[in-house]
């Protein structure tokens, strides 16, 4: 887990940034001195279970990745949750009222909202695979770039591609455990039901996972962040963070 005490003066909320899936709590951090300006309080970004560092479930369910993340939460924190993909429906699991969280708002960005018969099908597809070995780190980074959605953003000899990957007796592998493409859909609405936090749903312009529409059927409220695509906080964290600016 990635923990910063930043910020300006130490105090206000703790901001809890959840990557996406296939990612790591590395992604977030090229955002330490934007935050070290912006952000008034700790910062937290952690590895979903089967990511990076942190061990793989059993099973995997959006239920069963929020309590891994409450466990390492000191309870006297209030928090702003920051999630992206996946970890954006963490977010709405961890500020679920009956997690009894101090959670006090929650932005999930490119939450894929609608899912396909096939789409699910690929993602049973992938999470029934062998782990997958290669001769170098540099094929091994390629396919993590590719996996996490970062490719073309991220160059493969990246600090940030390092936590996504091991070496094991002269082979590289993926860090993340493949089971966890098995989480399935999520349950948008009930998520949404489940909390009395503010909840805005935000999506890069050019995400081709999600649409406004598909977002503005929840009722809360909506954010289009011109320009950008899927992986929005990569392109322009500034333009994502000033997603948070009513919630220092």
């Amino acid at each position: 887990m990635v923990d910063e005490s930043g910020g300006r003066d130490g105090r206000g909320p703790v901001l809890l940034l959840l990557h996406g899936m296939g990612a790591t709590g590395d992604v977030w951090l090229p955002w330490a001195p934007l935050l070290e300006q912006h952000w008034p309080g700790r910062w937290l970004a952690p590895d979903l279970a089967g990511h990076g560092w942190s061990t793989p479930l059993p099973s995997y369910s959006f239920a069963g990745l929020a309590d891994r993340i409450a466990q390492g939460l000191a309870p006297a924190d209030r928090l702003v949750v920051l999630g992206h993909s996946l970890g954006g429906v963490v977010g709405l699991a961890l500020a679920a009222r009956d997690a009894g969280l101090p959670v006090d708002a929650v932005v999930g960005l490119g939450i894929k909202a609608v899912w396909s018969p096939a789409e699910l099908s690929r993602a049973a597809d992938l999470a029934a695979r062998p782990v997958s070995w290669f001769a170098s780190r540099t094929e091994a980074a390629r396919r993590y770039l590719r996996v996490s959605g970062l490719a073309g953003l991220l160059p493969p000899d990246h600090p940030v591609v390092d936590a996504g990957l091991r070496q094991v007796d002269g082979r590289w592998r993926l860090a993340m455990d493949p089971t966890a493409f098995a989480v399935g859909e999520p349950d948008l609405a009930a998520l949404l039901a489940a909390t009395d936090v503010p909840v805005v749903l935000a999506r890069g312009e050019h995400d081709p996972m999600v649409t406004d529409a598909q977002l503005k059927e929840y009722g809360v409220p909506v954010a289009t962040l011109p320009g950008l695509g899927h992986n929005a906080h990569v392109e322009d964290p500034a333009a994502v963070l000033a997603l948070l600016d009513a919630y220092r």
